[in-house]
């Protein structure tokens, strides 16, 4: 395997930023092993996960071709592959329609009702980039196209809509848009001058941030109620009691003077909230 090979291997997660799939997939997998009743699947498990993973490609591959003429001029985005030429567009545009085929692939062998369904899913996933020129509520269009993530691991096992995945899907959503809130923050001064919408360019730094802590208020709410339609056991609900202080303190430590944090409280904290959650979900489903 050369060295080119890899490096191209690299930029392409890079640009992709892999890592942050661990945002909604542990999300997606509590879906399926509640729809499965920890009964393991693994032709439709590995079908979600390659699903997964070609939908956040499209996604993200998507947004960085959308967005490169923004992505070249602010400070944060310009040294990503993509906007240096490490990642010419055309293997950005080949990668893109790549990951569609494998998407659309994955729902039509899963069942018919993903497949019926995909095209509303790849709607999102490519409409959300376009739409900090439109509308301040840009963030919570990104949390509703992550938190298709566990509605469409239920629809991949039973075909049919649950209460339990709709309330994790409205709390993935308002989760990642809360937190989208504080990481635009470091943009605000750059969206003004592009004339893009977002909360904070809309309402200020302040305000911002109280509409990011309603956000995830909002999100606790739905992942009780999620396991209160599940008829999740005790185990769940004290991982929940475990990721609160972390959402609590991911506004803590940011303060409209003080950006240093963005990093820690977008990644590292939202990540532990959601390994966290997937841990004890494990726990409670197999020895609640």
């Amino acid at each position: 395997m050369s060295l080119d090979f890899l490096k191209k291997v690299k930029l392409t997660l890079s640009m992709i930023k892999f890592h942050h799939s661990i945002f909604a997939l542990p999300f997606a997998l509590i879906s399926y092993f509640w729809a499965t009743n920890g009964v393991f699947d693994s032709r439709t498990f590995f079908l979600i996960l390659l699903a997964m993973i070609s939908a956040r490609s499209v996604a993200m591959t998507a947004n960085r071709i959308i967005d490169y003429k923004f992505d070249i001029k602010n400070p944060r985005t310009i040294n990503w592959p993509f906007s240096k030429g490490e990642i010419s567009k055309s293997f950005a545009f080949s990668f893109l329609f790549l990951n569609l085929i494998i998407f659309d692939l994955s729902a039509f062998l899963l069942n018919r009702v993903c497949f019926y369904l995909s095209p509303v899913a790849l709607f999102f996933l490519i409409i959300y980039s376009y739409t900090k020129r439109w509308t301040f509520f840009c963030h919570l269009i990104l949390g509703f196209t992550d938190g298709i993530a566990p509605l469409g691991a239920w629809i991949a096992v039973k075909e049919n809509f649950s209460s339990e995945a709709v309330m994790l899907s409205f709390a993935i959503t308002f989760w990642i848009a809360g937190f989208d809130i504080l990481y635009s923050l470091q943009d605000i001064e750059f969206d003004r001058k592009e004339n893009l919408k977002s909360i904070p360019v809309k309402f200020g730094e302040k305000k911002a941030l109280v509409i990011s802590s309603f956000f995830h208020f909002l999100t606790f709410i739905f992942y009780i109620l999620a396991g209160y339609f599940h008829g999740a056991y005790i185990f769940y609900y004290i991982g929940l009691i475990i990721v609160l202080p972390l959402l609590v303190y991911e506004h803590l430590i940011i303060k409209p003077n003080d950006l240093s944090k963005i990093n820690a409280a977008f990644f590292t904290i939202n990540g532990y909230v959601s390994i966290l959650i997937l841990f004890f979900s494990m726990v409670d489903i197999y020895w609640g």
